[in-house]
């Protein structure tokens, strides 16, 4: 039986390329975003579109209504829409804040509400979580992306439990270093937030330490993680959470041992080793 998979954020980067390998590999996959202008190419190959915006009830339960009706059924639904605002918690407005809130947490968790029914029903389904490997560490002038990221995980690991008695499994995804636009937006928005102020010193290091990781080769391609999802799509056991491309498994593994302060000393090392 062929499977029908919601993913949103499929305009670019992580989205977009496991659309298309979903979609190569049989499934109906519906892709969503707030940009379908930007995913003309996808529906060329036979990927369905739906515009919407996550942070927008009546658009979630509109797209959730048309696949619905054209297939009868959602048997996998990959959050992978995701937003970063980089800058100093003391710089950063609180509507930016709450807005990678509503974002990252609320329309993700949403969506889940909205979809859960239908695989509970049908004794079956899997939720994938693009969470990051920020998931789990912190980094300075990310205070608020962060934040939502370990709410994710949290989330994640809650509702797993709860769907089990269900047939659903639950998936985070932790991606590392990945060369897609949210790198760039980040260092953009840190620039323009804290760039000038007492933390400029600083900021300007990790904009170039940043940009240095999504130019440099530890970065890597879309279709890694892509492929990541796909494999835990496939599994009849997932794990509860892969941590896949650039220098993921490094940075969970120091987080896992080290102390924190000591943590604190490696990521602003790294960060302080920039010249500007």
């Amino acid at each position: 039986m062929i499977k029908t998979v919601l993913i949103t954020g499929a305009s670019s980067g992580i989205g977009k390329e496991t659309a298309k390998l979903l979609n190569q590999k049989g499934y109906t996959v519906y892709g969503a975003a707030r940009r379908t202008e930007n995913m003309q190419n996808l529906k060329k190959e036979g990927i369905r579109l739906l515009k919407m915006d996550i942070t927008d009830d009546s658009s979630i339960r509109s797209g959730i209504k048309t696949i619905i009706d054209e297939t009868g059924k959602i048997d996998i639904l990959i959050n992978n829409a995701g937003y970063g605002f980089y800058g100093a918690l003391e710089d950063v407005p609180l509507m930016e804040a709450r807005y990678q809130f509503e974002v990252n947490i609320f329309g993700l968790a949403r969506l889940c509400q909205l979809v859960i029914p239908y695989m509970r029903n049908q004794k079956s389904g899997k939720i994938i979580n693009i969470s990051s490997i920020g998931g789990e560490a912190g980094e300075p002038h990310g205070a608020w992306y962060h934040a939502t990221k370990f709410a994710l995980e949290g989330l994640s690991d809650s509702i797993r439990m709860e769907l089990k008695q269900f047939g659903i499994d639950v998936v985070i995804i932790q991606p590392g270093a990945i060369k897609t636009e949210w790198n760039k937006i980040a260092r953009q928005k840190l620039i323009e937030v804290s760039g000038k102020g007492v933390y400029s010193k600083l900021v300007h290091k990790h904009a170039k330490f940043l940009k240095s990781a999504d130019e440099g080769k530890m970065a890597s391609e879309p279709i890694v993680i892509a492929q990541g999802i796909v494999k835990s799509i496939e599994s009849k056991k997932p794990k509860t959470r892969y941590a896949i491309g650039g220098g993921a498994k490094f940075a969970k593994f120091m987080r896992k041992i080290l102390p924190d302060k000591a943590h604190d000393k490696m990521m602003l090392g790294f960060i302080n080793r920039v010249k500007i």
